[in-house]
């Protein structure tokens, strides 16, 4: 298939994504575009997200992922080094998220309490996100459908629930430091703070994507938020005491 014809493929296959089709076709040149001058414009804060970016890159079950790089470059019309992408051109497979059934979300939603794991508040269903433990990120193929018949036990294992309300959004920053850690080997720091429960800083695992790279993001607060603030309390009761 030309360049061409793939182009127009992907715009087709883009036309009911209005903002990732923007998107793509200020990448599809292949040249590096500023997100500043250029990316903002079109999308504000969803440019580099799941309906920008990130949505690109992952693919669905009908449209394959994009292969895009983001370096810090000099730009000229900014004047000084701004984030850029450019797509190579190449496709890869898609790395989506199944859909989760609505039986199966209100379940999850009130295993959970209605209640997001960082502030511990409980909230309307429209302020949680259900977020996979394991990041989308390093997942390397699309998701099985999720059955509604899903254990409680299962449930917790996969999943745990984010806020996302007009103060934050818990998952987003999640998946920031999810493509800085793929990006640098370095494990995430939630709101700064340097621990982890299990293994250290650098990425402890052999495996970079598929279902065995999960053993390496065990340990991350990011990955079990709860287990993690747990580890971090039982460390300060030791420090207290040998102190």
């Amino acid at each position: 298939m030309s360049n061409n014809d793939l182009v127009a493929e992907i715009r087709a296959q883009l036309q009911t994504a209005q903002t990732q089709l923007k998107v793509f076709d200020l990448l599809c040149d292949q040249e590096w575009h500023c997100r500043e001058h250029e990316g903002k414009p079109i999308a504000s804060g969803q440019y580099a997200g799941g309906g920008g970016i990130q949505g690109l890159q992952r693919g669905t079950r009908v449209r394959p992922g994009l292969v895009i790089e983001t370096e810090n470059r000099n730009c000229t019309v900014c004047q000084r080094r701004t984030k850029c992408d450019r797509w190579t051109g190449e496709i890869k497979s898609a790395n989506s998220a199944a859909n989760i059934p609505a039986s199966l979300a209100q379940r999850i939603l009130k295993l959970y309490l209605y209640t997001d794991v960082i502030e511990q508040r409980k909230r309307a269903g429209h302020e949680l996100v259900i977020d996979h433990r394991f990041p989308m990120e390093r997942w390397g193929e699309s998701e099985p459908p999720h059955l509604t018949s899903m254990s409680e036990a299962e449930i917790t294992n996969k999943f745990q629930l984010l806020k996302k309300d007009a103060s934050g959004n818990h998952n987003l920053l999640k998946s920031r430091s999810c493509e800085r850690c793929i990006k640098t080997g370095k494990r995430g720091t939630p709101f700064g703070i340097r621990f982890w429960y299990q293994e250290g800083e650098n990425w402890p695992s052999i495996h970079q994507r598929g279902a065995e790279a999960e053993e390496g993001c065990v340990g991350c607060g990011w990955y079990d938020f709860d287990k993690w603030r747990n580890g971090l309390n039982q460390k300060l009761v030791e420090s207290a005491r040998n102190g």
